[in-house]
């Protein structure tokens, strides 16, 4: 499968898609061992360098497995200024790289606004799930456009994904 036969719509830049907002915010995730590709991007405190090749040979290896869900998804972990860990989910094994299974429940929402903000974002995050009676443990960014989507579409959207269980 490739990613143009997902229900990924990127027809208005040919390259990112609209993000449906209602689809993300405010939902609860149970996830039992969701697959993704895992992937490292380098990073000069935090913004990343080479995201975009990163990328590219992610989806190549994705569609040469045949491997795109029929709801294409990826999220960053910022694990230091330096680096972050890319997570691709995929339906199926990719040869050769490296896949990881993700469970737990997730807590989401969407925020709009530059990328700057993602710190503030994240401690909204760890409130929100307070009020859900929940402890927040680890906190993912699915960045849903790239700067030039975002400009074209007139709003930068990301969505949080925080681990609760």
């Amino acid at each position: 499968m490739k990613l143009a036969e997902t229900k990924y719509d990127n027809t208005d830049t040919g390259c990112c898609a609209r993000l449906d907002a209602a689809q993300w915010d405010r939902k609860e995730l149970h996830w039992q061992e969701k697959l993704f590709l895992r992937d490292r991007v380098r990073a000069f405190l935090h913004i990343p360098l080479n995201f975009g090749a990163v990328m590219t040979r992610d989806h190549s290896a994705i569609e040469a497995a045949e491997a795109y869900p029929e709801h294409p998804l990826w999220f960053s972990d910022e694990v230091s200024p330096w680096r972050s860990e890319l997570y691709v989910a995929i339906d199926r094994d990719v040869p050769g790289a490296s896949v990881e299974k993700v469970s737990g429940t997730f807590l989401t929402r969407v925020f709009e606004g530059p990328y700057r903000h993602v710190g503030r974002w994240m401690r909204e995050m760890e409130d929100y799930a307070r009020t859900q009676g929940r402890e927040a443990k680890k906190t993912y960014a699915f960045y849903a456009t790239c700067p030039k989507c975002a400009k074209k579409f007139g709003k930068n959207q990301v969505v949080l994904f925080t681990q609760v269980s």
